[in-house]
């Protein structure tokens, strides 16, 4: 079943468009401009991180800093930690 839903998020990852994520960051109080949304959709098509390795999303968080500003990135990794705790997920992570 882990391997399901692991796949399933990697699918949604490097599915994810601009509009989602300025939806999603207008939903959890992000400030994210549309060139800002392109570049990481751009930035997750090209290298597909594994959100369950833990070198890959540190290597994401540091490349969402260059793309944002690192506290936009450090308030992603929270909202993340936040997430995979509500939905007892992390065995997972």
């Amino acid at each position: 079943m882990s391997f399901f839903i692991k796949e399933m998020i990697k699918n949604k990852l490097r599915k994810l468009t601009s509009e989602e994520i300025l939806h999603y960051s207008s939903e959890y109080g992000f400030s994210i401009t549309p060139t800002q949304a392109d570049r990481i959709v751009n930035y997750l098509r090209a290298s597909s991180p594994n959100p369950f390795d833990q070198a890959d999303r540190e290597r994401f968080m540091t490349e969402l800093a260059k793309i944002t500003d690192p506290k936009t990135a450090a308030a992603a990794q929270q909202l993340m930690d936040e997430v995979i705790k509500s939905y007892g997920m992390e065995h997972l992570f």
